[in-house]
């Protein structure tokens, strides 16, 4: 069985590690770091199927909220939208999914029974199911920790425009 350090070296220890969540001199008793967070709704009109950057519109939120370090949740509420992080650099790479996304999921295919809102409502269902509503993405000092060929994306997979809502809450310390 392994012998555990005295309580005053296990403080130490965690408020050593410059990584830790813990502040404080040793011996003074370890803080925790103050947590705060930042709610918001981005709302995003579409123009029909195809993919909308919506990276600049969670940058201003997230810098809005004053997190440092921390974490960005986004959550799409809609059954027949997806969000995704992909490449914003060449816009063949969104032509391309779109293209593998029409093969793999038509639109009016007859195995589907689900047509309330026409035949691209169920089509727009599996595609969410085959990609997310939600994303997780850190903050690291005030910024967005995405990649350079990385954008955030809103991808509306129904024929016509929708009024879109995503859910943002940031966490972190300031």
């Amino acid at each position: 069985m392994a012998r555990m350090a005295p309580p005053q070296a296990r403080q130490r220890r965690a408020g050593s590690d410059r990584h830790s969540r813990w502040r404080g001199a040793p011996g003074d008793g370890l803080k925790a770091a103050r947590m705060h967070q930042h709610l918001a709704t981005i709302a995003v009109a579409t123009q029909g199927r195809g993919l909308l950057d919506i990276t600049d519109r969670v940058r201003d939120e997230v810098a809005a909220s004053g997190i440092v370090n921390g974490l960005a949740t986004l959550f799409l509420r809609h059954t027949s939208a997806s969000l995704l992080v992909q490449e914003n650099a060449d816009p063949a790479v969104r032509r391309d999914l779109e293209r593998f996304f029409a093969d793999l999921v038509p639109d009016g295919d007859q195995r589907f029974r689900h047509r309330d809102e026409g035949p691209d409502d169920m089509p727009a269902h599996v595609r969410t199911a085959l990609t997310a509503v939600n994303l997780s993405i850190p903050v690291q000092r005030g910024a967005l920790a995405l990649g350079t060929w990385q954008g955030i994306y809103l991808w509306e997979h129904r024929l016509r425009g929708h009024r879109r809502e995503v859910a943002l809450h940031v966490l972190g310390e300031r």
